[in-house]
């Protein structure tokens, strides 16, 4: 039998057709354009994700036999804000992970409802990108949108509902919505009473490898497959990578280069960072997960080669950056661009180069980038190290992992060694491996991983270079202590 797995992005919809022994078919990708109505701002219209799954999933199944089609299930892009009336209609744009707008409510949230009340009733503080300001900004700034909400959801369970009719969401996607009480397993009523939403405008609450339902007969025909086609409740789409990785378990940690860039540390055991540095979040497993979140990671190299050198060939700008040169940089790069997550929580914090002269090439900027977003990620690594917790090896996934520089200097600068899988697919491989489970193949989301998941590769650190990348560490960390300050004063 065939499953998709729809990894439902920030700008592209990718689409993965699998079968039961991990050999991967076909893969097609849609995409859609972002909205940036103002500074700060990021949205997107649910119409277009739909768009993408009615043409993405027949051209995935051109030329397969769409009887063999037994389950979807999707990962995707967490946090945004998806809202529709009592005729099902969607109220206004999605309001995205990566939006910036909710400062004033993150600081009412953290500050006068305060972190203990917060991490007592979700497990985690808010921040920018979470779902619960986002209602707020709303109820202040658009109290009409507001007072028409029937039905809240996050973006992948908008195609949940469109292909299902089930009004779903599952606990990983759940947990970063800070409405949800990640330790018992349901909605906050505090949270829900604070934000001024009823028990019964949220989703309905699967397990992640679970079924929500089959899709309907007019989906069906239009995606040209059967109408009892599985459909899985899916995952965030960081939980969703870190099951298509095989991050599942207890200990088991995963490194994501993505548009953001996370670190994903799996537990059994339910527990909270109690400076709420990062996450605490559920896990597509059934299980618990630690993760701190960079909001520019692939992102920033983007910027870079796009916006400021009119690079084309993103290899060939590493080509110059020699193995000697590695450790001995003089600049550095804060990976701030958008503001950050983890570990500071920081949404005045920008991004910059320090340390230039007249000596300072071309590749000087492009190594340090690579540099700061390591050293980015390690700041979250570090807050795991303080909670006792040893990581010696993480598997490595994302559009930047495919660097082999970029590799080697995440290795060195976290000093542990990196797996590389024989097929890295992020949340799609997550989201076919869910429907797999959900509809009978493996009995777990642990079973389906140790079937599936081979690594092909391990890189090393190399014990003198991962002493000079952790000197330039401890300077990297003076850095944004001492521009902290200085941030707000620039908008």
């Amino acid at each position: 039998m065939l499953y998709i797995g729809i990894a439902l992005g920030t700008s592209a919809c990718k689409f993965l057709l699998m079968d039961e022994t991990g050999d991967i078919k076909n893969i097609v990708s849609r995409d859609y354009p972002l909205s940036f109505p103002k500074p700060g701002w990021s949205e997107q219209d649910p119409a277009a994700w739909v768009r993408a799954v009615e043409e993405g999933i027949p051209a995935l199944l051109d030329g397969f036999d769409v009887a063999q089609v037994a389950g979807i299930g999707a990962g995707g892009q967490m946090h945004g804000l998806v809202v529709l009336d009592a005729e099902e209609r969607v109220i206004r744009p999605a309001i995205l992970w990566n939006d910036g707008r909710t400062a004033e409510e993150v600081d009412d949230l953290n500050g006068t409802v305060g972190w203990e009340r917060l991490s007592a009733a979700t497990a985690n503080i808010a921040f920018a990108g979470f779902t619960a300001p986002k209602l707020l900004w709303m109820k202040k700034h658009e109290p009409q949108l507001f007072a028409r909400i029937a039905k809240i959801m996050l973006p992948k369970d908008y195609i949940n509902y469109v292909l299902t009719g089930v009004h779903c969401t599952e606990p990983s996607d759940a947990a970063g919505t800070l409405l949800y009480d990640v330790e018992h397993g349901c909605w906050s009523e505090e949270m829900l009473r604070i934000v001024g939403v009823r028990a019964e405008q949220m989703p309905r609450l699967f397990a992640s490898y679970a079924p929500v339902g089959t899709v309907l007969p007019e989906m069906a025909e239009r995606l040209g497959i059967r109408p009892d086609t599985i459909v899985a409740a899916g995952a965030g789409d960081n939980a969703a990578a870190a099951v298509g990785t095989g991050t599942v378990g207890e200990g088991a940690c995963n490194i994501s280069i993505g548009t953001s860039g996370t670190i994903f540390i799996t537990s059994e055991k339910f527990g909270v960072d109690p400076h709420n540095a990062l996450h605490a979040f559920a896990h597509a497993d059934g299980n618990y997960h630690l993760m701190g979140v960079m909001l520019s990671a692939a992102s920033c190299n983007q910027w870079l080669m796009d916006k400021v050198l009119g690079a084309e060939d993103y290899a060939a700008e590493q080509e110059g950056i020699a193995e000697e040169r590695l450790g001995r940089n003089p600049v550095f790069f804060l990976p701030y661009l958008m503001g950050e997550r983890s570990p500071i929580n920081d949404t005045d914090a920008r991004a910059a180069f320090i340390g230039m002269s007249l000596d300072t090439e071309r590749r000087d900027l492009v190594q340090a980038l690579f540099e700061g977003v390591a050293f980015g990620m390690r700041d979250s690594l570090e807050v795991a190290r303080q909670l006792g917790i040893r990581i010696e090896r993480s598997k490595i996934c994302g559009g930047g992992a495919k660097s082999p520089l970029w590799r080697k200097i995440f290795a060195n600068v976290m000093n542990v060694k990196l797996d590389i899988l024989a097929s890295e697919q992020g949340p799609g491989m997550g989201g076919a491996m869910l429907a797999m489970v959900a509809c009978g193949v493996y009995p777990s989301v642990a079973d389906a991983a140790a079937a599936l998941v081979r690594v092909v590769e391990t890189v090393e650190p190399e014990p003198a270079l991962a002493a000079r990348y952790e000197e330039r560490y401890q300077k990297y960390r003076l850095l944004y202590p001492a521009l902290k300050a200085v941030f707000p004063k620039l908008h």
